[in-house]
This record gives C-alpha cells, sequence and structure tokens, in this order.
C-alpha cells in the first residue's frame, strides 16, 4: 500500500510544478514586486531662500516664511495624477528635510573708522562690501566628538565620529545678517578720553622706555552697555571694532577687577528718543553712519561721567589709589572677583596673587564683544606645542598695515636725501673719480628714493617735483656727455636707457596701488578676524550629544573627603558661590535644585576601594616659558574608571536618577573630590563633563603653574578652587558648551584650536579667572536646546517621508490615501508651522518664548509619524486579503505539458495484473 501511495505523492508534486511553470500576471501593488525606489527631489528648506551663488549682502538672501515646504491639500485629485506621482510622498508633496537655517542679528560697530581715530584711517561702505561678501554667512551648527588633551594639544577621536546621538554636521545652519554701522567722531572722542582718564600705569608688566597702561574693563563695559542700551541694539549681537588714536608712549591694555564709580554707573540711565533702528535690517547689506546729532546726548552724559571720574582721582598719590581699589575690590558686585581676592585683601597675603592676562578683546556679560586694534601687542595659549595661539599679529593692525605706508612731511623726505647722499657719497672718499661716475651715483639716488617716497603717494612732495627737474637735467647731461674713454660713453648710453623706462615721478593709474594693497591687506585681516568672532563667540560647536530642555535642574553634590567632616558648612568649599554660579546655567524658564551629601572614604569601603582603583599616576614633561624642561609625576584620576566604579556603586545603575527620562526634571550629579595633594582628572583637567556626572577634583595647592602663558607669563591656576572648571564641566553636561577656542573644522573633519577668542571673565576662558557667564553663552544654551529638539524633529520626519517614498501610487490604495490625506498633510503642516515659529522667535532672540514650543513640536512630530506608520499598515492587509485570484498566462507550451503529465499519470498510475503466487 505504501508503495503505491509514494508515485502518487510524486505525481502531485510533478503536477502543481508544471502548473507553476507559465509566468504569472503580477498583481498591481503587489508587494513582492522587485521595486527601484526613485530617490526624492531634495527641498529647499529654510527661512532664507540660499542659492549656491547668494551674495552675502544681497536682498534675494531672506525669506519671509516656510511656503515652499508646506503641502497643500490637493482636493479631488484624479487617479492620472495619483499614478504619475509615483510614490505616496511625492503625490503629498513631503519632500525630506535637508537644511533648516536659523536668522542671527549681527552688528558690526565701527569707532574711529571716520578718518579721526588712529592713522586717520577711513572707511568705506564699497570696502566692505568688496571684501565682508567674501565672509561665510552661513554656518552648520556642529558638535566635537570626544575629545582628549595629549601634550597639551586637543585631539579628537575620528574612529568614533560616526557612533553619535545626532550629527556632527547638523541639519539646522546659522544665517548671520549684518548691519554695518559706523560711528562718528563725538563717539570716537568719548572712547579715547575713558581710556585716558580710567588707565593707570602697569608697573608689573613696564618695560624700558615704553610704559604700559591698562584699563579696568569693569569701566569700560558701562560705556558699551549704555551705547547698545542708547542705541536700542540688544536684540542684535554687536561687535565693536575699535580704532582710537594711539599714545606713542603708552600701550594701553584692559583687564577686568574693581567696581564701577556710582558717576559711571548713571550712563545706564540715558535713554534715546532716536534708536538706531526700529528692527534689524534683515532683508539686504545695510550700512549706516550714525551722526553726531544721533548720539549727542549719550556723548554729553559720557563726558560729564568722565569728567566727575577725573576730579575724584585728580591729586591722589599711589597709595591712595591702591587703597581705594582695595575697597572696590571688596565692595564690588561681581562674586566671582569678591571670592577670588576677599581672603588675600583682608589677611594681607598677597604671595598666591598674580598678575591678570591682559588682552585687547574682550567678551561682555551682555551681548556685546570689542577689539581694539590700537592697543597690544598681547600673546596667550599653549606655552609650548600649542595651535592656534594668539600672537602679536593675529589681529589687524593698523599702524604696520596703514602706517607702514603713510606719507613723509616735506622736513622729513629732505632728511631722508641728505641721508641718503652722504651715505652713497662716503664711498667715494677722497679719491678723484671720473664725472660719469659721479652722475650715476647721483641717478641711484634719486632712483630708490623716488621708489620709496614718491611712487604711490596720495599728496605729492614738492621735493619729488625739483627731483623730476633735476633728472631731466641729468638726462640732458648724459645725452651730451663728451669722454675719450669708450667706457665712459657705454655707462652713459646704458644709464639713459634705464631712465627711459622709468615712470617714477608723474602721475599714473598705479598712484595709490601701495596704499591700495595696504587698505585691502588690512582689510583682509579684519574681515578674518570678524568671521573667527562669529565662528567662536556667537555660533560655537558644542560637543557630541542631545540636550534637551528640562523645567527643573536638579544638582546633587558628592562631597568626597578622606576623613569625615563633622558638618557640610567646614568643607573648604564655597557653597553658595557655588551653588551661584551653577544657577547662571538655567535659563529663566528653568529652576534650579540642590542637595548636598558628604561621603568620607574613611566610612564607606566600597567608595574608598573605586577612588583608589581610579587614581593613577603619569610623568608629564613640561617645558616652561622660560625654557626651564621639567618632568613631573602627577596624580590624577582616570575619568573612564570613576564613571565605571560610581555606576557599580549605584543600586539603579544610573546617576541621572528615576526622573531622567522625563521632560519635567534631570538630576545632575557632581562628583567633588577634596584631595591634599595636587590631583587632576585625566592628567590635565580640574574637572570634566561625562555622559552621566561631572567630576571636579580640589587641591591644597593655591598656585599651580599651568601649561597655558599670557604675554610671556606663565597662567597658575588655583587648586584649592575649581569653581570655574566645575562651571565649565557643568555647563557642557548640560548644554555641550565648550571651551572658546575649540571649534569644528569641515577641512579637518575634527576639532581646531584659535585661542585669541579665549576672553572675557566667563567659565570657558583662560584669561580671566572669573566665572560669570555671558549672555553669548546664555543664547548658546538655550539654542543649544531648540536645535537639539529640531534635529530630531527633523529626523522623525524624514523618517516617515522616507516610509511614504516606499509606497508606490497605484490604483489598490488611491481611495485609501484620498481618505487618509487630510489628516497626514494637517498633521506635517502644523510642525511646519511650528519650526516657523520657532525659526522666528529664535532669531529675534527671544529665546525663553522658543522653549514654550519644544514639547509641542516633539508631540506634533511624533503625532505626525504615527500617522504616517498608521497609514502604512493600513495599506499591507489591503494587499493581502484582496489579491486572492493568481491571473495565469497560457500560452501554446500548456496543452503539450497537460498531454505529458496526462501520459506520466497514466504510466505511473495504471492498474497493473496481478502476479500468480508461486509456492
Amino acid at each position: 500500500m505504501d508503495g503505491r501511495r509514494r508515485p502518487f505523492v510524486i505525481a502531485a508534486v510533478i503536477i502543481s510544478s508544471l502548473l507553476l511553470i507559465p509566468t504569472p500576471q503580477p498583481a498591481s501593488g503587489s508587494p513582492s514586486i522587485p521595486r527601484k525606489t526613485s530617490k526624492s527631489p531634495s527641498s529647499v528648506f529654510s527661512l532664507f531662500n540660499l542659492k549656491q551663488k547668494s551674495r552675502f549682502w544681497s536682498e534675494s538672501v531672506i525669506r519671509g516664511d516656510f511656503d515652499d515646504l508646506v503641502s497643500p491639500l490637493t482636493g479631488a485629485s484624479s487617479f492620472t495624477n495619483f499614478t504619475v506621482a509615483g510614490n505616496v510622498a511625492n503625490y503629498l508633496k513631503f519632500l525630506p528635510v535637508e537644511s533648516m537655517y536659523l536668522p542671527v542679528p549681527v552688528n558690526f560697530i565701527f569707532v574711529g573708522f571716520d578718518g579721526k581715530g588712529n592713522q586717520d584711517f577711513k572707511l568705506h561702505p564699497q570696502e566692505l562690501e568688496r571684501w565682508f561678501s567674501k565672509i561665510d554667512h552661513v554656518f552648520e551648527h556642529t558638535s566635537v566628538g570626544s575629545r582628549k588633551l595629549t601634550m597639551y594639544k586637543i585631539s579628537v577621536d575620528k574612529a568614533a565620529r560616526h557612533d553619535h546621538q545626532l550629527p556632527l554636521v547638523s541639519h539646522v545652519n546659522y544665517n548671520f545678517s549684518v548691519h554695518a554701522i559706523q560711528m562718528g567722531e563725538k563717539v570716537t572722542s568719548i572712547f579715547e578720553k575713558a581710556v585716558s582718564v580710567l588707565a593707570r600705569k602697569d608697573e608689573v608688566s613696564s618695560d624700558g622706555d615704553v610704559e604700559l597702561w591698562q584699563v579696568d574693563v569693569d569701566m569700560m563695559d558701562v560705556l558699551f552697555s549704555s551705547l547698545v542700551g542708547y542705541l536700542e541694539i540688544e536684540n542684535a549681537y554687536n561687535i565693536f571694532v575699535l580704532n582710537p588714536k594711539r599714545d606713542s608712549k603708552r600701550v594701553k591694555i584692559l583687564e577686568s577687577a574693581g567696581k564701577v564709580p556710582e558717576t559711571v554707573v548713571a550712563l545706564d540711565k540715558v535713554k534715546s528718543k532716536r534708536p538706531l533702528y526700529e528692527k534689524h535690517p534683515m532683508a539686504k547689506f545695510a550700512w549706516s553712519v550714525s551722526e553726531d546729532t544721533d548720539t549727542v546726548e549719550w556723548y554729553n552724559a559720557c563726558k560729564q561721567a568722565l569728567e566727575n571720574v577725573e576730579k575724584l582721582s585728580q591729586g591722589k598719590e599711589t597709595a591712595d589709589i591702591i587703597e581705594n581699589k582695595f575697597v572696590q575690590l571688596l565692595n564690588g558686585k561681581h562674586e566671582d572677583m569678591k571670592l577670588l581676592y576677599n581672603k588675600a585683601l583682608k589677611s594681607g597675603d598677597f604671595n598666591d596673587l598674580h598678575a591678570k592676562c591682559l588682552t585687547d578683546t574682550w567678551i561682555g556679560r551682555e551681548r556685546w564683544v570689542f577689539i581694539d586694534l590700537s592697543a597690544g601687542p598681547f600673546s596667550w595659549g599653549p606655552a609650548v606645542g600649542g595651535e592656534g595661539v594668539r600672537t602679536e599679529l593675529s589681529i589687524p593692525n593698523v599702524q604696520k598695515t596703514i602706517g607702514a605706508v603713510s606719507e613723509i612731511t616735506e622736513d622729513e623726505a629732505e632728511d631722508r636725501l641728505q641721508d641718503a647722499i652722504q651715505e652713497k657719497f662716503a664711498v667715494f672718499g677722497d679719491k678723484d673719480h671720473q664725472a660719469i661716475d659721479i652722475l650715476l651715483a647721483e641717478i641711484d639716488i634719486y632712483e630708490l628714493f623716488a621708489f620709496k617716497h614718491c611712487k604711490g603717494r596720495k599728496v605729492k612732495l614738492a621735493l619729488c617735483e625739483e627731483l623730476d627737474e633735476r633728472m631731466s637735467d641729468l638726462k640732458n647731461e648724459l645725452q651730451s656727455f663728451e669722454g675719450d674713454d669708450d667706457t665712459q660713453k657705454k655707462k652713459a648710453v646704458d644709464a639713459l636707457k634705464r631712465m627711459e623706462n622709468w615712470n617714477l615721478f608723474s602721475d599714473t593709474q598705479e598712484e595709490f596701488q601701495n596704499y591700495t594693497v595696504a587698505r585691502d591687506t588690512f582689510l583682509s585681516h579684519l574681515g578674518a578676524t570678524l568671521w573667527g568672532s562669529m565662528r567662536h563667540i556667537i555660533s560655537p560647536s558644542v560637543a557630541d550629544g542631545a540636550f534637551h530642555h528640562y523645567d527643573k535642574i536638579s544638582f546633587q553634590l558628592f562631597f568626597i573627603t578622606q576623613e569625615k567632616v563633622r558638618h557640610i558648612k567646614y568643607l573648604p568649599v564655597d557653597l553658595q558661590a557655588l551653588q551661584h554660579g551653577l544657577s547662571s546655567l538655567l535659563l529663566p524658564s528653568q529652576t534650579p535644585a540642590f542637595s548636598q551629601h558628604m561621603l568620607p572614604l574613611s566610612e564607606d569601603p566600597a567608595l574608598a576601594m573605586a577612588f583608589s582603583v581610579a587614581r593613577r599616576a603619569a610623568a608629564v614633561p613640561l617645558l616652561l616659558v622660560n625654557g626651564t624642561y621639567r618632568k613631573t609625576v602627577r596624580a590624577y584620576l582616570d575619568s573612564s574608571i570613576v564613571q565605571y566604579q560610581l555606576q557599580r556603586l549605584n543600586d539603579q545603575g544610573s546617576l541621572k536618577g528615576k526622573l531622567a527620562h522625563s521632560r519635567s526634571t534631570l538630576e545632575v550629579p557632581i562628583f567633588w573630590f577634596i584631595h591634599g595633594e595636587p590631583l587632576f582628572v585625566d592628567k590635565h583637567y580640574q574637572a570634566k563633563a561625562l555622559t552621566d556626572m561631572v567630576i571636579v577634583v580640589q587641591s591644597d595647592s593655591s598656585s599651580w603653574e599651568s601649561h597655558l602663558q599670557c604675554n610671556g607669563q606663565p597662567l597658575f591656576w588655583d587648586l584649592r578652587r575649581p569653581i570655574k572648571a566645575a562651571l565649565a564641566a557643568a555647563s557642557e553636561h548640560l548644554a555641550g558648551l565648550l571651551p572658546l577656542h575649540l571649534a569644528y573644522s569641515h577641512a579637518h573633519e575634527t576639532a581646531i584650536e584659535d585661542w585669541m577668542w579665549s576672553v572675557g571673565c566667563n567659565p570657558h576662558s583662560i584669561t580671566s579667572q572669573g566665572w560669570t557667564l555671558s549672555q553669548f553663552q546664555s543664547d548658546m544654551i538655550g539654542r543649544s536646546y531648540i536645535i537639539t529638539t529640531l534635529e530630531e524633529s527633523i529626523q522623525i520626519v524624514n523618517s516617515a517621508i522616507h516610509l511614504l517614498g516606499m509606497e508606490h501610487t497605484t490604483e489598490k490604495i488611491f481611495r485609501l490615501i484620498l481618505s487618509e490625506e487630510r489628516d497626514l498633510v494637517n498633521k506635517y503642516n502644523y510642525v511646519v508651522s511650528l519650526w516657523r515659529r520657532i525659526s522666528t522667535t529664535t532669531g529675534e532672540l527671544r529665546y525663553s518664548d522658543a522653549m514654550r514650543m519644544l514639547h509641542t513640536l516633539e508631540d506634533a512630530s511624533t503625532q505626525f509619524a504615527d500617522q504616517v506608520n498608521a497609514t502604512i499598515a493600513n495599506l499591507h492587509p489591503i494587499r493581502c486579503t484582496k489579491e486572492r485570484r493568481v491571473d495565469v498566462e497560457y500560452n501554446l507550451s500548456t496543452a503539450p505539458a497537460f498531454l505529458v503529465v496526462l501520459g506520466v499519470l497514466y504510466l505511473v498510475l495504471r492498474p497493473r495484473r496481478p502476479k500468480p503466487k508461486v509456492n
């Protein structure tokens, strides 16, 4: 029986195979069809309609809305239009987002460029447009991957560049709109008078005949802030470029310290009745000249205030000035400065105080920066092995470019000519010389003098005209020269040929060539400097990661000591200053919370073991500023080991807290190690931000010579007060803020350094010991939260559009897409409208208002993605349940195939004769 069933099964398989040989006609919309997905055209998504050749100042740069992205409802579209679209995304006009542009208003304010400043330099609008149109007006928001400091050089791990929560080069871009403002003579005179009145001699840095003078930047802070408020340009980033007249006997330099006199504080009360503009001109290149009549009220108030300050300081002895300075320091309004100097001033022990780093650039507490081109020279950065250090040539120098080709006076020209004549004829001595040799020597003198002082002048010297006449006489003498010696005649002929090619004294198109080259050199350098200010100060790179906005930030402070301390108030930490500094990292919409815990190693064996495992030592070679080589053994905590050990000790396995994944509260654990001997994090840091915690180390050393230098002197760190380093690390943990000298480079595909911008009294500057956050950095914290949400929203929307792009438009899904179309388009347009509102609000620097829309944008993006997923889920069951029939194509081979099958079946299944049984 089994033998008979087996052939039947084989026959059934053969029949099934033969029946399936003919190629079936594919059903429309069948999921088994191999597809060739067409790439959707990229969208031009921007607040600005930027093209490849758009100019920095052109009117076509700006767009007012997102109309190119909003998808209209198609209504009762015909089936033909539906199928022609190719896929559902094209039909709905959903295009993937490639770039989003956030407007950034910037003012370049030029003081002393009206022909009344240093070297009488006058800046023209045509020059600005010609040179500054080369500046990149679009910057991508960039991130810097994990980095480490090796031999005082920042290196980034390129191998891990692809392992990021968000792309290093974001979809979000900054579009800068620049308004250039030239201030008048009165504003220039106020700054010149302020420097003269507020300057005091720097006894520490003065060297030789050159006297160095310094100005407390807190005094100048009031002038800049009052001018910005007077012109009502607070809602833009203002970069002042100063070119006041330079006193050859003084090198004016600036630092930060002190309390501002009440007479100067009163300047904040000056209000203008005529603002510079009602709204930042973001549609085209704007060049404004602030007339003296526009600033007369501010000028009078500043002049009176400076005169009052000058009267107070007149007749005072040096001791009185020093005493007054001490009182200002103790009564100052800045907590960071008071904490630094309060103990030393009260105790009288100044051994741990060092000269400040004096700079000619400064980042103010509000939205302004200044660059003083007449101060300096200065230098700062790593002492050995660093890149991008600040040098004397880092910023344009009016004196060495424009001043180098300044015309000399008539008297100076005559003196130089006489010196050249004496030097040339001194070689002749008392020996007799041929007349031709004397004539040739005279020609050489005039030729050299003319090239130096006559050619390329703006104003022609009378002496040059006299020399022109004398050269004509010399030419006549050479032409009529007669001599017995053929050699002398040959010299005369050669001199005449040389003079025929001269054009030293006549007016030609090359008259101003030297002066123009000097101006172009200066302006190109100035343009590069202003580009750097936008790259490092206004739109700096951030750390790698996703940084979200939380309504409440809970700082968990864990103080780890060797021995048990009776009470937390006895710790060598200024808790009030620390909490005040941490609170300054938060936005107005956020609320801080603090909790302090003491963890003595002597009472916690597990923690002590973790500390011991993470503590390591390294031999660090040092080359000091003075050239001395030193080898030191440095104790440090390995941050990776500390993080791993502390995570193991945590019961929940994470140190972010139970509410860390919500948008209501973020817990920030700060582990503060207090140690006696000098101790660092990863060999070179006082504090470091990790993914889920911040590590800070504090030691007893009050004057640690670092690897950094300023103006040829080493910079010292106070390891007893690591508050500045702790705030820098905490801001990096919260919002990704990096040191000011770091920025992402597209050419290098990694971070590069430019120490010129490491200035200001903020946590991320090396040139000051203060830690007050600048408004630039507060804005960057807000933008970091906004860009993270925008980037995640773009990724969600692009993923959903990609899914719709995979669905071909066929007749089977036409009606279902029509039924879902309104919901899809409405949810998509709602996301776009939120993008538009956030972009516009951010461009007006109203970051608090933009924060309120972030949660709504997250929900809207998720709802759009859910709607797309639901729509696609409804498409696939239709294909599976409705396509029940398989269409088989019959051709001429079908009948013979059936005959063959029947023949095989007959041979296999035909009845057989029973064999006779033989016993």
